[in-house]
Order: C-alpha cells, then sequence, then structure tokens
C-alpha cells in the first residue's frame, strides 16, 4: 500500500475502535469480544510503529477509553487509570521482561504479584479520614464518572474504616462485577454480566443500582503516598485487614515459565470461579521498583494483562443436539457454555459424528476442552474427566431422523472395507424439513446461485411464514407480502427481488453445484459441465441414466457415479431440477483451450504472497489449467508459499512430481 491507502486503512481502524469505545464504555453495549478488540488495537499500534507519519488524537496510544458520559458529574483522576498491556503467549511475556531489563539496563530477580483480570467494570474509592467520600468510573483514564451513590449501594464497598493504620487519604480501585449465578435471574434484561454491572452502574436513580446484586473487589491503588509498604502483594493483605474483599486467587510468582504454568492451570480451571474473568494481571510486586519504572503513555511498565487463549479454552456441555445436514448426516452439537475463542464468543462446538462421540467418551454436563483455530468450527479436543459427575450417562445416538422420523443409516465404503463415521437420514430429498432447508441454504449461496439478501436466517424465516418449500419457489416470490414483514423496507424488497433475477441467468457448472448433490463440488461440477455441454444434454444423460459415461471424465470416479444415481433417483431431487432448468437461463461455461498451462494440473501448499488462493487459481484457470485438491498422479506441479505442509511436500517428492516456488510459477506465466 501507498501512503495515501495506509492512511486510508488507518483511519478506517481508527473510526472502528472509536465506535468499540462507545459501545463498551458509554453505552455498556460491546458488539466484539475482548479478543477481538485487543486484535484491532494492537493493529494500530503496528501500524504507528511501522509509519511515523499515522497518527491520530483517538489512537489507544493516546485515548484511553470513551468520553465521560454527560448525564454524571466529571472528575479528574489524581492519578490516571491506564489500561494494561496485553501478552497472548510466552514470547510476549518473555518480551516484555526483557524491555524492564533494557530499561534498567540490567538483568535482576524479578517477583510478581499474580492476580485474576475480572470481567468487569473498574471504579475507584477516594477515602479521606477513613471516609468514602467520592466514588468515580474509568472514564476515559484520565476523567472519570462521579457515581458514588452507585457504588455505595455495593455490599463490598465500606462506607467508613477504623482501622488506625488506614491511610488519611487514599484511592482504592477494582473491580464491580456481578457473579454468574446471580446473573442467571437478569439474563433477560441484559447480554451478559459485564454489561449488568456497567447498566446498573449507569443508573441515575441509586434505588435502582440498588436492586442488582453487584460486588466489588479491590486489587491496587491510585493516589496514596505508600513509602511505609514494600511490596504489591503486601499492599493486598492490608486491603483484606481493612474490610475489602480481595481475590481468593492472588499469588507472588518468581519466573517466566512458572507463570505461563500457573495460566495454564488457572485457564482450564476458571469455569469453576463465580465470576468471569479472561486472563491473569502479572505486577511487578515491588513497589519502589514500579515507581522506578513509570508509565507509557498509556500503560505501566510493570504490570501486563496474560489473556487466555485465542485458540482454546475449557467450558461446560449443556446438552447435545443433533443437527441435520444438506446431505442427511447427522452432526451432533454440544450446546455449552459461552466462552470467549479467538475473539469469537462460542456457544456451540461440533462433536462430528457418533463414533467420535464413542471415542472421547463425551457426556451432557462434562467439562471439555473447546479448541477453534482459524475460521475452523469450534470442537471439543478432550474431556477433562476429574470433573465428571459419577452419576453422568452415555449419550444414545439416535437411530431415526430427528427431523422426518425416516431410519439412519452408517454406508459402507468399499475403497475403505468399514462402515462410515457419518450417520445419515435415508431420506435424502425434500420431504425431510431440515434436508430441505438445508438445501435451499446451499442453493442460494455464494459459490452456487450467490442470492443476496436471501440468506440463511432469512430462508429459515420464509420457510416458516411458508413461502419457500423447494428452491424454484424463490423465483416465484409474493414481494407485496414480504414488504409487509418486520424489517423490510422497499429498498431491501427491491434489491431482494433484483439478485434474484440476476441469478436467473446462470452458468452450468455454477446450476449443477447449487442442486446440492452430494459429492459434487465446484470442480467436479466444472467436469460434468464442460463434458455435456448444456442443460439439455446434462437432462439426457440424466433421463437415460447414462451416468456410467461420466466415467469418462477425467477426475469424476466411482464415489460421484453413486453419489449422483442416487441424488436422481429420488422423485423430489429430479422434480426441483427439472423444474429449475425450465425457470433458469443456464450457459455452459466457456474453458479456454489455447493457455500457457494447458494440459497441466497444479496443487498450492502454504501462504502466498501478496495473492489470494482464489486469485491463483482464477490465474491458472485463465491460461488453460486445473487446479486439484490433493497430491496424486495426475498433479504436475505443488507450488510452495511460505510454511508449506511437509507431509505434501514429501508426497510430491516421491511421486516425482515438480515442486515450483510462486516466483518460479509466476515465470510459466510470464
Amino acid at each position: 500500500m501507498n501512503e495515501a491507502e495506509l492512511k486510508k486503512y488507518y483511519n478506517k481502524k481508527i473510526a472502528e475502535i472509536k465506535k468499540h469505545n462507545k459501545l463498551y464504555f458509554e453505552d455498556s453495549s460491546p458488539k466484539i469480544s475482548d479478543n477481538k478488540y485487543d486484535k484491532i488495537k494492537r493493529e494500530i499500534l503496528d501500524l504507528e510503529k511501522k509509519y511515523s507519519f499515522l497518527k491520530s488524537i483517538s489512537s489507544p496510544s493516546i485515548s484511553l477509553g470513551y468520553t465521560p458520559s454527560k448525564n454524571f458529574i466529571k472528575f479528574k483522576h489524581r492519578v490516571k487509570m491506564l489500561s494494561l498491556s496485553n501478552a497472548f503467549d510466552k514470547d510476549d511475556l518473555v518480551n516484555f521482561e526483557k524491555k524492564i531489563f533494557n530499561y534498567l539496563n540490567k538483568k535482576i530477580e524479578m517477583e510478581y504479584s499474580v492476580e485474576p483480570k475480572i470481567d468487569g467494570i473498574s471504579a475507584s474509592l477516594t477515602y479521606k479520614n477513613g471516609l468514602l467520600v467520592m466514588g468515580t468510573s474509568r472514564g476515559d483514564g484520565t476523567t472519570g464518572e462521579v457515581i458514588t451513590e452507585n457504588l455505595k449501594t455495593i455490599k463490598d464497598v465500606p462506607h467508613k474504616i477504623i482501622d488506625k493504620d488506614f491511610p488519611k487519604d487514599i484511592d482504592i480501585r477494582g473491580e464491580v462485577f456481578i457473579k454468574k449465578s446471580d446473573f442467571n435471574n437478569l439474563k433477560n434484561e441484559f447480554a451478559n454480566p459485564r454489561n449488568a454491572a456497567s447498566g446498573s452502574l449507569r443508573q441515575k436513580n441509586p434505588e435502582q443500582t440498588k436492586k442488582i446484586p453487584l460486588n466489588f473487589v479491590a486489587y491496587t491503588y491510585g493516589f496514596f503516598d505508600s513509602k511505609t509498604i514494600k511490596t504489591q502483594s503486601e499492599f493486598l493483605s492490608l486491603l483484606k485487614k481493612w474490610g475489602f474483599v480481595t481475590s481468593d486467587y492472588n499469588k507472588v510468582i518468581k519466573t517466566i515459565n512458572d507463570l505461563e504454568t500457573f495460566h495454564k492451570k488457572f485457564e482450564k480451571d476458571r469455569f469453576d470461579l463465580e465470576y468471569d474473568v479472561d486472563g491473569l494481571v502479572y505486577k511487578i510486586n515491588c513497589l519502589e521498583l514500579q515507581k522506578r519504572l513509570g508509565f507509557t503513555a498509556n500503560s505501566p511498565r510493570w504490570a501486563i494483562a496474560h489473556k487466555f487463549s485465542a485458540d482454546s479454552a475449557y467450558s461446560q456441555i449443556k446438552d447435545i443436539n443433533i443437527q441435520v445436514g444438506r446431505t442427511g448426516a447427522l452432526t451432533p452439537v454440544a450446546r455449552i457454555h459461552p466462552v470467549n475463542i479467538g475473539g469469537v464468543v462460542v456457544s456451540n462446538a461440533t462433536l462430528h459424528n457418533e463414533d467420535e462421540i464413542n471415542r472421547k467418551d463425551i457426556r451432557i454436563g462434562d467439562t471439555v476442552k473447546i479448541e477453534r483455530a482459524g475460521d475452523v468450527i469450534p470442537h471439543v479436543i478432550h474431556v477433562d474427566l476429574k470433573k465428571r459427575d459419577k452419576k453422568s450417562k452415555k449419550f444414545i445416538f439416535p437411530s431415526e431422523c430427528p427431523s422426518c422420523g425416516s431410519g439412519t443409516v452408517k454406508e459402507f465404503n468399499k475403497a475403505t472395507n468399514k462402515y462410515d463415521a457419518v450417520r445419515r437420514c435415508t431420506n435424502e430429498g425434500f420431504d425431510c424439513e431440515k434436508i430441505a432447508i438445508e438445501k435451499i441454504k446451499h442453493f442460494i449461496s455464494k459459490e452456487a446461485m450467490n442470492i443476496d439478501g436471501l440468506g440463511k436466517k432469512v430462508v429459515e424465516n420464509f420457510w416458516k411464514l411458508n413461502f419457500i418449500r423447494f428452491p424454484q419457489d424463490i423465483y416465484n416470490l409474493d414481494y407485496n407480502k414480504i414488504s409487509t414483514l418486520e424489517g423490510w423496507g422497499d429498498l431491501s424488497v427491491s434489491n431482494l427481488k433484483h439478485s434474484i433475477d440476476q441469478s436467473k441467468n446462470v452458468s452450468l457448472d455454477r446450476f449443477i453445484y447449487a442442486i446440492g448433490i452430494r459429492h459434487i463440488g465446484i470442480e467436479n461440477a466444472k467436469l460434468l459441465a464442460e463434458f455435456t455441454k448444456s442443460i439439455k444434454n446434462f437432462l439426457i444423460f440424466i433421463n437415460k441414466k447414462k451416468f456410467n459415461e461420466f466415467l469418462d471424465i477425467d477426475g469424476i470416479g466411482e464415489t460421484q457415479i453413486n453419489s449422483l444415481k442416487k441424488f436422481f433417483e429420488n422423485k423430489s431431487n429430479y422434480e426441483v431440477t427439472k423444474k429449475l432448468s425450465s425457470l433458469l437461463n443456464i450457459s455452459v461455461i466457456k474453458i479456454n483451450k489455447g493457455g500457457k498451462l494447458s494440459n497441466n494440473t497444479f496443487m498450492f501448499t502454504g501462504k502466498l504472497l501478496n495473492m489470494s488462493r482464489a486469485e491463483a487459481k482464477s490465474l491458472i484457470e485463465k491460461h488453460s489449467g486445473s487446479v486439484v485438491s490433493s497430491v496424486n498422479k495426475k498433479l504436475k506441479y505443488l507450488i510452495i508459499g511460505e510454511k508449506p505442509t511437509n507431509r505434501k511436500v514429501e508426497q510430491a517428492k516421491e511421486m516425482g512430481i515438480k515442486i515450483l516456488s510462486q516466483k518460479e510459477w509466476l515465470n510459466l506465466l510470464d
């Protein structure tokens, strides 16, 4: 990107974080998870570090939180309430400690005070001569809102402290939160416990706040002359002595390795806590050293928040449901207590199939490890057997389809000489409601008919309203009825109609893919389209049951042939295909046979530089080549990018397949 493009992208990210700051701090209604927010913040800071011309007064390197609400009196904190920098792995911790050593210009033995990072609302309590005189919110870190009377309604907040050792003037800081058990009674009013705490503290009438069971845990100080106290852990002990609630999990740890070990254990056990936590906070225990290290523009040099894993977490299975897919596959899904994984709040996790449940012995009520890597559907890794209830029972997989009541079977695979792991509904057409709905969702998807405005939720709603029962019903929708529905205005109805009309012109390969034949993906659909040339010819092959002639197509095997036979043996599948063929303008795909890569097959492994896989695939097809998805004898070139899959590279070498770098491949195209 050039300088103008960088500024445009940077400003877009600034606008994004400003929006989420407002939602989080002012509206008490965040729309993204903490992990997602942290990623946006990190990207902005990385951009500023790399490009000095990128600056904004709304940057998280300058601005903290959000401007306090006009509904409350503002108060400038005597000592800023700064946010903490984040660590996501051991390397971040090592780098954090290294920066400390560099700042001190020497390596010293470290000792950390460790405490849970409770997912609540920060607050500051000002005491003078033992009396609580003011309570404030964090606000933007510099200026907060005066919410004294609301904070006084919390049972954990002392109004008067008579201990003779209590400082004459001090700001006690901590977190306001709601316990999980208490939130269960409020979940119809608030999205999550943090929203409940934030919304309650921002009530103008303290009597309304009093109705919410808020809690307060103290963890540090703001303004205070701490010369007589030597360590953070000592201060925490004094807080307890003075009558404040402190965490039972505060701990002193010395090395990075021990911090990492404790973090892993705590992450695993955190769901047993009565409140939500999203990480651990590590503070240098020595207060004198804290003073010496001081602060950066928006965070202390002596503390860091070690967030929990972005890719995995532990949660409890509340129930196991069966979902029926487009091809009749019965997929068990675990309904879990919501947990933040990879910036996404996850409440469901796939259990894959019956064999997987039995192999891992997964039961309702189990505490399990959930993993989510990239955009992969969250799935269960293993069960924590130590937390299993002795009365738990094995999950019994249904022998009948939960949607239509048809029998379910595991098909015998002749290639492996074994039964498939997946159990399927024997009703393959549109007579099974769940299969029909999933078939229609597939039909309108981006890779198929690409009908904008008719998403999955809309399909489900139109099904409930009896607007749609088959794909062809899409082309006979009553737009007048749709315009009377909530959320549908003239513009959205007009856009939907336009998108549906546009989809009537479709290539044969897209149409074959869209009707949803098992084992016929986009590539196989292209092969069938090229072979049959037109929808008329395709239907002739179907009508005359000339399926075996498809075996002449390179890339089509017995699995695809059997799937085609089974699909069109179902009367409703055949009728839908025939009806759609009369409604749509279906053109054959045009194949360029004279390009530089003609008769050559390619496969990619690893990340490409400055190019997506989709663009690379398009380039190959443009020059008459083809892309395959596995290493086999038909593959001529394996193109490797960054971090290729070693197994694929070794297979290619063993089979004598030529291996090219991205640069060498592009050289083939000049």
